[in-house]
Order: C-alpha cells, then structure tokens, then sequence
C-alpha cells in the first residue's frame, strides 16, 4: 500500500509529464490510500482543466471515478495535533501533512510529485520515478 496524494492521483487521471510514471507505480502496487479529503484536491484540479477548456465536465467526471477507483475507499482520518506538528515543522500545508500523516500512521511511502514535501519529508515522501526504481 502506499499514500498518493492529490498530484500524483490527477496525473493518474490526466496526462501529463508524469503520468507514465504514475502508470508505473500502480504496476507496482494498486493499494492506493489517502486522507478524507483527497476528493475535493482531485475535484478542484479537474475543475481547473474544465475551466480551460480541456476537459468537459462529463470527461472530468469520468476522470474522478477513476482516482476513486484508484483509492478504493482506503480514505483516513488524520489527527488535528499531529497535523499542525508536521506542518510547523516542515513549512509545508496543512494539506500536505494530511498526506504524510496518513502515510506515517500507516507506515507506508507517500508518492508525490510535490518537490517541498519531497524535501521536507525524505523518509516518508518519494516522487513516482523513485517509487519504481525501488
């Protein structure tokens, strides 16, 4: 199992520089997990593409059931404390911290494409081309 966050699940979903990589991570494993509120994150990030024209709303919704797939209910709460800790720690969102929260809880990687909470977060957060060169 790993923890993807929202970057790594809209390159999933949409094609971008990274999405083969992101292919490859799920070659490698398909547990996906995620805090609560990962939809909303994917949901914005399509939202956007639909604004610019790129995908309509019917194709962005078809997107979104695929990263749901992807995460497959496997969705976790995070506590507030802990979550504060890590963000004033590491200067990185509070929304990124729910991420690595959930990975550190679950002692799992987290796969990002986010180079601050790579930098932040070096024993928890791995980009998706470092996931597969494992």
């Amino acid at each position: 199992m790993i923890v993807a966050d929202a970057n790594v699940l809209v390159y999933l979903v949409v094609q971008g520089s990274r999405t083969d990589a992101v292919r490859e991570v799920v070659g490698r494993d398909d547990a996906w997990a995620a805090p609560q509120f990962w939809r909303s994150e994917v949901l914005s990030a399509l939202s956007g593409y639909v604004r610019r024209g790129d995908l309509d709303v019917a194709g962005a919704a078809e997107r979104f059931a695929v990263a749901e797939a992807a995460v497959g209910g496997r969705e976790f709460d995070t506590e507030p404390a802990e979550v504060l800790e890590l963000a004033a720690r590491s200067g990185c969102s509070t929304y990124d911290c729910e991420y690595v929260a959930v990975a550190l809880a679950l002692g799992v990687p987290l796969v990002t494409a986010d180079k601050q909470v790579l930098q932040a977060f070096p024993g928890t957060a791995v980009s998706p081309e470092a996931f597969v060169a494992r």
